[in-house]
């Protein structure tokens, strides 16, 4: 049975991740179809590769979608999540260093629509968050440290993903501790080792690729299209059963 292609609009098209959004949706038409790419500044060319393009000043022209998937920066946070509330479609978002005050904003948006923000859309480390808080709970009194690598022009530390599943050892109960790498050209390893007397456990991702975080992200649009109000996680589309 055909399928009809979920209409995204890629919100933050020129950086990193939308620039991979945009070659990965492109590689699968029968399940992505970009109906609107948004830029920060006006785009030299308003259709590219069938695409076409908005500033982020004409966002609220932009046609309709089923899902908007957000990797802007702080400032653009706030406009596309409104296009979303107003038009009663799903966000993800990637975009980093929101304040308390748009994250608010992000909880209240959540009572009328899906919406999912996550520091890392790897579907690896999903499953590796999930892991971490069943271990924590399983493993009560044991030590757990997080040790996180990634190439030597990242500057955060440690690293969001390492806050992350810090915070689910700690639901499990566990108290970690954190050590960042920073390293060549490394893309991201996380490691979460729980010791015990005589014995230790360790869990590990390494990424080798930056396209799994796109491709996760696509894959959360697709899977929050048609979801209740709420807020969700990656490990919520993973695990919930649908």
């Amino acid at each position: 049975m055909a399928t009809t292609p979920l209409r995204v609009l890629i919100h933050g098209a020129s950086g990193r991740m939308g620039q991979a959004l945009l070659r990965l949706a492109a590689e699968s038409p029968s399940h992505w179809q970009v109906v609107a790419a948004v830029t920060r500044r006006p785009p030299a060319q308003r259709v590219i590769d069938g695409v076409p393009f908005f500033a982020a000043a004409e966002l609220s022209g932009a046609p309709d979608f089923d899902a908007a998937i957000d990797f802007s920066l702080p400032e653009g946070f706030g406009p596309v999540l409104a296009l979303c509330a107003e038009r009663g479609r799903a966000l993800v978002s990637g975009t980093t260093g929101l304040e308390p005050a748009q994250r608010q904003a992000l909880d209240a948006a959540a009572r009328a629509i899906p919406v999912l923000w996550a520091s890392n859309f790897s579907v690896g480390v999903a499953v590796l968050d999930e892991l971490v808080e069943r271990a924590a709970r399983a493993l009560p009194g044991w030590d757990c440290d997080i040790v996180e690598s990634h190439h030597v022009h990242k500057k955060d530390a440690p690293s969001g993903t390492a806050l992350t599943l810090g915070e689910s050892a700690q639901r499990g109960g566990a108290q970690p501790r954190y050590a960042s790498l920073r390293a060549g050209d490394i893309v991201g390893e996380h490691l979460v080792q729980f010791a015990g007397h005589g014995e230790r456990i360790e869990l590990v991702h390494r990424a080798t690729s930056r396209d799994i975080f796109a491709r996760g992200a696509l894959q959360a649009a697709a899977r929050l299209h048609g979801r209740a109000p709420g807020r969700y996680a990656m490990r919520d589309l993973l695990f919930d059963g649908n």
